[in-house]
């Protein structure tokens, strides 16, 4: 199969979002992204990212296929996990502490640093609405991230969020707990618990 055939189907395939890494993966030369892109079949949204005519932006992969340690957190998470019904107007995403995060931030993305010890801690992997995996805090790791935020956030979300997971029939308080303990908010989140449970 010659190269542009291949980057045909390689396309469909990924439905119409692809990554240049991914692309050489299969043993297609760089230079046929370009050519796509100057023909009009692919699009260049992001440093390796491309995306054709007919797919939908999938922000949230995006993020992640520029800045693969920006792990989905706070407002995002609450919103992927539906322990909110508001959309977020900007994503939120944690990363390690020393690494630059100012070309998402530039994009509009809230961008939070933590230790790198703890930025792995309750990493899932969830699927975005057009399909494709991403990696985002579980419902525990986000609670603490949201008591850890609660002085720079809207208090009716952090309420709405704590009364949600605590009627969650998947909670798992000694988890919560747990990272609550790992995070230096054992105390607070301890409180909030006894007095929504």
């Amino acid at each position: 199969m010659k190269h542009r055939e291949k980057l045909e189907k390689f396309i469909e395939d990924k439905n119409g979002l692809l990554l240049t890494k991914d692309a050489e993966d299969q043993g297609i030369p760089r230079k046929y992204l370009s050519i796509f892109n100057k023909e009009g079949l692919l699009e260049r949204v992001a440093h390796g990212v491309y995306l054709s005519p007919d797919a939908f932006e999938d922000e949230m992969y995006i993020i992640q296929a520029r800045v693969s340690k920006a792990i989905l957190s706070h407002e995002t998470a609450l919103y992927l996990h539906d322990l909110t019904d508001r959309d977020p107007i900007n994503y939120s995403v944690t990363v390690p502490s020393g690494f630059n995060g100012s070309s998402l931030a530039n994009d509009g993305v809230k961008v939070h640093k933590i230790k790198k010890e703890l930025h792995g801690l309750g990493i899932e992997q969830l699927k975005t609405n057009f399909g494709r995996s991403i990696k985002v805090y579980n419902k525990e790791r986000t609670i603490c991230d949201i008591i850890r935020n609660r002085n720079n956030m809207d208090i009716a979300i952090l309420n709405d969020a704590l009364k949600r997971y605590v009627r969650d029939k998947d909670k798992n308080i000694h988890q919560l707990l747990k990272y609550a303990k790992a995070l230096r908010i054992y105390n607070v989140t301890r409180k909030y618990m006894e007095i929504l449970l």
